[in-house]
């Protein structure tokens, strides 16, 4: 059933009448909103910026990790360490150098591996793709499959627990934007894929179901297929292809880049992009609380220009409950640029559900990152 919020709209004291745009001068302007940015909202007009604190004590505050300091494991994605997990989703962040010895399989959910650094062969079930730094590879829940690297690899994979991938419904922009379904690449049946069949020897296959790992071993090799067709396979899409929304008049929200849905959770690819040119528009990411959403961030590549001393392979993760936003050298730029575009790659995760934080993550965790706020550092 659909709700029916209680809504009356109004405008009281000195505020704009339109969201991130024309704020009343030397305000910062903090967005509240049920749903993620999907229900109503209200928009508060602040005099200092709302992430002002000198100090943040608790479960609740801010928290990021620098994945790449973990180190390489077994070349098993199910001894990746989990990063952040919940009912509905976990990540984890796997580093291997040379090929999988085991096929993988999740019986728990579907699999999506964003390559974040590293070049090599992806074999499974449907073939053969081939996997670069920015690629989206999406496996259906109980394929079998085996990453061989031609370069170190890191992967951050997220799992949609007992639940499906799906695109998102793009409304009145159509089913062609942001990006055609056609840049999705399936596998192929090819020569790499062949030549793999041809190593026939035993084989083991890593089976993880609610949480634990059974080893089915057979005599040969199990991705034996000559042939299959139907509408249901893995999916390769790379960030580059996304053509994100925007305006140069408003800045979207987040929910605007969502790339992929799962029950639970989203998945948004912030990709580069024109900034905002009309004057009165916002042109940084606009404070908002984060009431009904865990939001995670995964820097990819670029220059992160909303947050102070990021790098590529970090992650941030904001638990629902408080205002976050900017930081404060992003907000000298909140209303002039000084170029014409962003040139980041993010993946953002959020999620309805609160997230537990991975057992063995501390010891890659920036502890001072909640001070990143603080105008006078």
């Amino acid at each position: 059933m659909s709700r029916k919020w209680i809504t009356p709209s109004r405008v009281e004291g000195d505020a704009s009448r339109q969201a991130h745009a024309d704020m009343p001068s030397g305000t910062y302007e903090r967005e509240i909103s049920k749903e993620g940015f999907f229900g109503p909202a209200a928009f508060m007009h602040h005099r200092r910026p709302p992430t002002g604190w000198v100090n943040f004590e608790g479960p609740l505050r801010p928290r990021a990790f620098n994945l790449v300091e973990l180190r390489e494991g077994d070349a098993s994605p199910w001894s990746a360490p989990r990063v952040l997990h919940n009912r509905a989703t976990e990540l984890r962040f796997w580093k291997l150098s040379s090929p999988m010895p085991a096929l993988a399989r999740n019986g728990d959910g579907d699999q999506l591996l964003f390559i974040h650094e590293g070049t090599g062969d992806l074999f499974c079930d449907y073939g053969h793709l081939d996997y670069e730094p920015g690629d989206d590879i999406m496996m259906p829940r109980g394929t079998m499959w085996r990453l061989a690297p031609n370069s170190p690899t890191s992967v951050l994979m997220v799992e949609a627990t007992n639940s499906h991938y799906t695109l998102p419904d793009k409304g009145l922009l159509g089913p062609h934007a942001i990006f055609d379904p056609a840049m999705m690449d399936a596998p192929k049946i090819d020569d790499a894929f062949r030549a793999h069949q041809a190593d026939d020897g035993e084989t083991r296959v890593e089976i993880k179901k609610r949480g634990e790992v059974s080893v089915a071993t057979y005599p040969y090799n199990p991705l034996d297929v000559v042939g299959w067709h139907g509408e249901l396979s893995p999916v390769r899409l790379n960030v580059r292809h996304i053509r994100p929304i925007m305006s140069h008049r408003y800045h979207v929200p987040p929910s605007a880049h969502t790339t992929f849905l799962a029950d639970r959770f989203v998945i948004c690819t912030f990709a580069p992009r024109p900034f905002e040119s009309d004057p009165g528009a916002l042109k940084v990411p606009f404070f908002h609380n984060n009431d009904d959403y865990d939001e995670v961030l995964f820097y990819h590549a670029g220059d992160f220009f909303s947050r102070d001393n990021i790098d590529a392979g970090m992650m941030t993760f904001h638990p629902s409950g408080f205002t976050h936003g900017p930081h404060p050298k992003a907000l000298k730029n909140m209303l002039t640029q000084t170029k014409p575009a962003t040139d980041e790659y993010a993946v953002m995760i959020d999620t309805r559900d609160p997230l537990d934080i991975g057992e063995s993550i501390g010891a890659v965790e920036n502890t001072d990152y909640v001070n990143s706020w603080r105008t006078h550092d």
